[in-house]
């Protein structure tokens, strides 16, 4: 029987010392939305571990403009899934899956609490709906990561794949064909033992919210930290051409000045709130709560869980 136990740090640890384990709690939705705020609330309470499931904030180096947890958020709380790869290594959903499967059985056997957050809806499902990809031979991907945006562009339509929102993105395309080799095998239904909840925040407020965190990066040298990767990397890498790097390689060419910059920005991640928000509306697993309901609902769900056992 899984029982909470206090550690001495007023947290609840869940144990699992019999055949049943402590439950996924998946909290999503889109950027700015406060679902990291939320996550930690319950880790800190639950010795929770969290996974992020963003498919930006994988590379390393790429702190500030992917708005990484911060370096007291990861010292109080376990943070895995950052840093995985260089800017310009491939990493696939499938690639996500493995690893995070790999990181909740590790963390269920510490007695801890998986914790699966993020906005990138394809990470998320491959997880939770056990999605059973389809790795492209190592000949497909090497030819892909060749390809210029055109040529991709011109291979979905050959290919008969649908292109994203977002096309003159060349990650987004990329992740386009990446989703064909989803193979038709996938869950109905979640995962057992899962707490699935999806942080709604009306459109007004993420306006706010994201222009916040937009002045905030600046003010944290987003720039600067752009510079550095550009010169590393090459402005012309897959990570780099994506967000908020593309649009400072604008600015640095002259191409407008630090206000419009920050406008764009602006833009550019409304326009990736609202991605993201369609992709998880179409699970209809996801129970939508506002912040503070959303704390109190994992936290009821997590309560009646150890009171039945």
């Amino acid at each position: 029987m899984a029982t909470p136990v206090n550690d001495g740090m007023n947290k609840k640890v869940i144990q699992d010392d019999s055949t049943s384990e402590p439950p996924l709690v998946v909290v999503v939705g889109p950027t700015a939305s406060g679902k990291s705020a939320t996550a930690m609330r319950i880790a800190e309470e639950y010795n929770g571990e969290i996974i992020c499931a963003d498919s930006r904030t994988i590379y390393k180096g790429m702190d500030i403009g992917t708005a990484k947890p911060t370096a007291a958020d990861r010292a109080a709380i376990p943070h895995w899934g950052l840093d995985l790869v260089e800017p310009g290594e491939t990493f696939t959903a499938a690639d996500f899956k493995y690893f995070a499967q790999q990181k909740i059985a590790e963390i269920r056997a510490r007695g801890h609490l998986p914790m699966l957050v993020g906005g990138t809806g394809l990470y998320v499902d491959g997880v939770i709906f056990d999605y059973d990809f389809v790795n492209p031979a190592p000949e497909l991907r090497a030819k892909l990561e060749q390809m210029s945006l055109e040529e991709l562009v011109e291979y979905c339509k050959n290919n008969n794949v649908s292109l994203p929102e977002n096309q003159q993105n060349r990650r987004y395309v990329i992740r386009a064909i990446e989703r064909q080799n989803v193979s038709g095998k996938r869950l109905a239904e979640p995962i057992p033992n899962t707490i699935i909840v999806g942080i709604a925040t009306e459109r007004d407020e993420l306006r706010t919210r994201i222009a916040g965190r937009a002045e905030q990066l600046f003010e944290t040298g987003m720039v600067e930290e752009a510079k550095i990767l550009g010169e590393k990397y090459g402005w012309n890498s897959e990570a780099m051409t994506g967000n908020i790097y593309r649009l400072v390689k604008q600015y640095l060419d002259g191409e407008f000045d630090e206000k419009e910059l920050q406008e764009r920005f602006i833009i550019s991640d409304w326009q990736l709130a609202k991605r993201q928000i369609t992709w998880l509306k179409r699970n209809p697993f996801i129970v939508w709560k506002s912040l503070d309901e959303a704390y109190t609902y994992i936290k009821s769900n997590l309560e009646s869980l150890q009171k039945s056992e």
